[in-house]
């Protein structure tokens, strides 16, 4: 069986940082945390979200403030995304890896409703056996949602043979609980320091990423 990528969008795919930022920092606003810098964002980033804004209110957030957050942030986030593009190479090693005879899909905590348009703008719905945005609330963490995701790729697809390649600390612990691989790439929202102590491969270029892939799981 070949082996099989499911790829991460957002700070993965989609380099969309500064729109993450920027959304945030009108969210902090809204509940009184100061704004921040990337560099401050991705040391203080985690998953899942409610546990992030506790960090840095000291403090879980009401349910009236978790809205006020979360509805800031999407309807920023929307607003600032639209300026953002794919990685660097992103278009190549999607292609490449196709034409390697091996698959892959898409799998997003972004809204799927929204998500959808997004990717099909790219022109990338096409390279992928299956894109799945997040289905339900936001703000949690992955695996279930893997979990859902490979159950539909069905037997085309080997979790033993997938790797997840993904940003956060919570896209490798989804993969290592699906049973899947997993390589973390340090240009979304977590630092270098934040991704090491999971224990899975990290790398700095998504190039690195794919070429690691295809050794874990090929």
């Amino acid at each position: 069986m070949r082996t099989h990528i499911v790829w991460d969008w957002n700070g993965t795919l989609f380099h969309d940082m500064e729109a993450v930022l920027g959304a945030s920092n009108a969210a902090f606003a809204t509940v009184g945390i100061a704004p921040m810098t990337l560099e401050e964002y991705r040391a203080q980033y985690e998953i899942p979200i409610p546990r992030f804004y506790q960090r840095l209110l000291g403090r879980m957030p009401s349910e009236a403030e978790w809205l006020l957050l979360d509805d800031a942030f999407h309807d920023h986030y929307l607003e600032l995304s639209a300026a953002c593009g794919l990685t660097d190479g992103a278009v190549e090693l999607l292609t490449g890896w196709e034409a390697a005879g091996h698959s892959q899909s898409l799998l997003s905590m972004y809204d799927h409703e929204k998500l959808l348009p997004v990717v099909d703008a790219f022109g990338l719905t096409r390279h992928f056996l299956r894109v799945d945005g997040r289905s339900g609330p936001s703000g949690g963490q992955k695996a279930e949602h893997l979990a859902r995701h490979l159950v539909a790729l069905g037997e085309r697809v080997d979790p033993a043979r997938t790797v997840l390649i993904g940003d956060a600390a919570d896209d490798a612990l989804a993969a290592l609980n699906a049973g899947a691989h997993a390589v973390l790439y340090t240009g979304g929202s977590h630092s270098r320091e934040k991704l090491e102590p999971v224990g899975v491969p990290v790398v700095d270029s998504l190039a690195e990423a794919v070429e690691l892939a295809g050794r874990l799981a090929g």
